[in-house]
């Protein structure tokens, strides 16, 4: 059965990559999983939020996350366009993230924001924190910069990781299963039934973003891809259900 993933938490209808988002994606029938995004603070710390900068998902600051330390950037609201919908919300850090799933069995997919800023050492502060809450067994890691992906697979190479893409990609099973990662996360609209046939003829699991449409949902389901990442779980968990049972 395909699983549900909760893109930037449940963020149809609450402030992306915020514990509240993250919380309602956890008390939503049928979610199986939630994606995150991280980057480095000033001092180091892993904090959630998916631009480098945080001006767009937030209200009252702008600027690069990595020029403010975690103090300071929690002095901002990231309620984002819920602004005044809901209670002020604040960038969480990992940990604060890990704290909140821990006792769930929701998978959590980790994506590495180092397209930009390689962010010097994310890759094994990210896993240190997955070994000390015991959850690497709940966790892809995934990223568009795939040496980023490569480094956390020489710091644990059975790590589940994940390559990200939004172009076409020429035999991506092949080069995916060549790079030693397990899954393939592709933007859904290049997943035709021939790239899906290709991609799978490796054994390399497919999790597409961002399917939101009802009707892209049900393709992406028909066609046999393993996980639909989305902002609106529900509508995933609907779906499935008429789809598969």
């Amino acid at each position: 059965m395909v699983k549900n993933f909760a893109h930037r938490g449940y963020s149809g209808k609450y402030p992306e990559n915020t514990l509240l988002a993250f919380r309602k994606a956890l008390e939503t029938e049928g979610c199986d999983g939630i994606e995150n995004d991280v980057h480095l603070t000033k001092d180091g710390e892993v904090v959630i939020i998916h631009d480098e900068r945080i001006d767009r998902t937030c209200v009252n600051g702008k600027g690069f996350v990595r020029d403010y330390t975690l103090e300071e950037l929690r002095k901002f609201d990231v309620s984002f366009r819920f602004a005044g919908e809901c209670e002020p919300q604040r960038i969480p850090t990992l940990r604060e993230y890990f704290e909140l799933v821990k006792d769930s069995s929701l998978v959590t997919n980790i994506e590495l924001k180092t397209g930009i800023f390689e962010y010097d050492g994310i890759e094994k502060k990210v896993w240190d924190l997955i070994q000390e809450y015991g959850l690497k067994d709940r966790i892809i890691i995934s990223s568009f910069n795939h040496f980023s992906v490569l480094r956390m697979k020489e710091i644990c190479p059975d790590m589940k990781c994940g390559l990200l893409t939004e172009t076409w990609l020429y035999n991506a099973g092949k080069y995916t299963k060549e790079t030693g990662a397990e899954c393939l996360h592709p933007v859904y609209f290049n997943m035709t039934e021939e790239v899906v046939a290709e991609v799978k003829s490796h054994g390399i699991e497919i999790n597409t973003w961002t399917v939101n449409e009802e009707e892209d949902i049900r393709t992406m389901i028909l066609r046999g891809v393993d996980s639909v990442i989305g902002n609106f779980p529900e509508r995933v968990t609907r779906i499935r259900k008429e789809l598969q049972g």
